[in-house]
């Protein structure tokens, strides 16, 4: 008998290779991550073999949370300000790396106001592309409606104790 941790599908470190369902006996449900997170490391603080433990998000969900309204100049600001960083990174490594004395303060301004330029215009293609479907900023993130703690079977029991310990201690407020 195989399972996700044992097994052909198995790599040394621990993880699956291939996309593999969890398995385990359940020793704990959370709403939050911060929870889950919370459980396992107080396991892994009592000593208990945290490499039979898998935290599950069950019920998945994306979310894409609204930052900003998006404009002409929000765009092309924020083009010229990577295309700055851009530029001034790839200046310092040709000045670095080139034999030219006294020229490396030129290579710099040049690399940074090309830079600046490209970015731009890249940022510009980019946002008019869209022509206004798309005329704010987000930012996704994967959210579960809850968090399942799972153990292998030989040490489920185990788990559960130190779990029931915890859930009797006050909590600090911090997830």
């Amino acid at each position: 008998m195989t399972s996700s941790f044992s097994g052909p599908n198995r790599q040394q470190g621990g993880v699956p290779r291939l996309p593999t369902r969890p398995t385990g006996w359940p020793i704990g449900s959370y709403e939050e991550y911060g929870q889950a997170q919370r459980a396992v490391d107080f396991l892994a603080d009592s000593e208990f073999p945290v490499q039979d433990v898998t935290i599950v998000g069950v019920d998945l969900m994306l979310v894409e949370r609204v930052t900003g309204r998006l404009s002409w100049g929000r765009v092309l600001g924020a083009g010229a300000a990577s295309g700055a960083w851009f530029g001034l990174f790839v200046g310092v490594m040709l000045s670095l790396f080139t034999g030219a004395q006294g020229a490396g303060l030129e290579q710099i301004a040049v690399c940074l106001a090309l830079g600046v330029v490209f970015f731009m215009v890249f940022a510009a293609v980019g946002y008019a592309s869209t022509r206004g479907r798309r005329d704010f900023q987000s930012a996704s993130q994967l959210v579960a409606g809850r968090y399942d703690v799972l153990c292998q079977p030989r040490n489920a029991e185990q788990a559960r104790d130190l779990l029931a310990k915890l859930a009797m201690r006050p909590s600090s407020g911090t997830a």
